[in-house]
């Protein structure tokens, strides 16, 4: 039996990476690991993961990071009016994409 997962975040939230100190927007959410069979590093590819728009002083990067690598950012409650047009469209809804990609 397939095992069911829920995501702990959710598209447009504000994270950081435990270990890769970065900080960002998450943008889409696979509800287990969807890259390259064997690079999931210690993470078990059995949990959701993340895209990420990490956006950092020289601009922005997509990260893949699993879920137990994440965690609620308290420092960043919520993007600025400016950064979230920026770096992103929004739709009626709040959902978050990158000024780039088509929200879905």
């Amino acid at each position: 039996m397939a095992r069911q997962s829920v995501a702990k975040f959710g598209l447009g939230q504000i994270v950081r990476h435990r270990d890769a100190a970065f900080r960002g927007v998450v943008i889409d959410i696979d509800p287990t690991y969807a890259g390259k069979p064997g690079e999931t590093g210690e993470m078990t590819p059995d949990q959701p993961f993340y895209q990420v728009l990490a956006i950092g002083p020289e601009g922005g990067f997509i990260a893949y990071a699993a879920e137990a690598a994440l965690e609620h950012d308290p420092e960043l409650a919520a993007l600025s009016k400016e950064a979230e047009q920026r770096w992103f469209t929004v739709d009626s809804q709040g959902r978050h994409a990158p000024l780039r990609h088509a929200i879905h």
